[in-house]
């Protein structure tokens, strides 16, 4: 019973995800402001590290954690204290604080060219497999926020354990303008 509750609440994420070819340019400040989605203002780094740096036309994010909404965090490990439907949701807070970061260093999203790679960590039970329907919480937004040029290369892997027990930890590189 458990297996086909989880299987429906995968195929209830994956039905509201964006379908390869469906995507096109959109306007980034707009579709958050669409979404309803706020920018919080992004966390300080907790140790000897920047949230981000520059090189050339590339900007390397370090990575964030799931600090949802009502500022706290997401703990546990997926398939032990989390479900597939809950680190996916972490994802998505993840992928909300990335992009305060970006604004942060922007200035204007819209100074984004395209999403170039994302790495994606797994708090995981060592039995649990499935980093990636977890990750696409991370993915999915990105692509409904920049459209086409949210579109990336990605790992999801899992992890032992992560800083302070958070459920998901996300790092990017996005191509700017110059």
């Amino acid at each position: 019973m458990r297996t086909l509750i989880l299987i429906g609440l995968i195929s209830v994420a994956f039905a509201q995800a964006p379908k390869t070819g469906q995507v096109t340019a959109t306007d980034p400040e707009a579709k958050l402001k669409e979404l309803g989605i706020k920018l919080p203002t992004p966390a300080a780094p907790v140790a000897n590290y920047v949230n981000a740096v520059r090189t050339g036309n590339l900007l390397f994010l370090a990575g964030k954690g799931p600090t949802g909404p009502d500022g706290k965090d997401v703990i546990g490990k997926l398939g032990k204290d989390l479900t597939v439907a809950q680190g996916y949701e972490a994802a998505r807070f993840v992928a909300i604080n990335q992009l305060a970061v970006l604004k942060a260093e922007l200035g204007d999203l819209n100074k984004v060219r395209r999403v170039v790679k994302v790495l994606g960590m797994v708090n995981s039970d060592p039995a649990f497999t499935q980093q990636p329907e977890v990750i696409n919480g991370f993915s999915d937004l990105l692509v409904t926020v920049f459209g086409d040029k949210g579109r990336h290369a990605r790992s999801a892997v899992g992890m032992a354990a992560l800083p302070r027990g958070i459920a998901v930890e996300v790092e990017m590189i996005v191509e700017i303008q110059p």
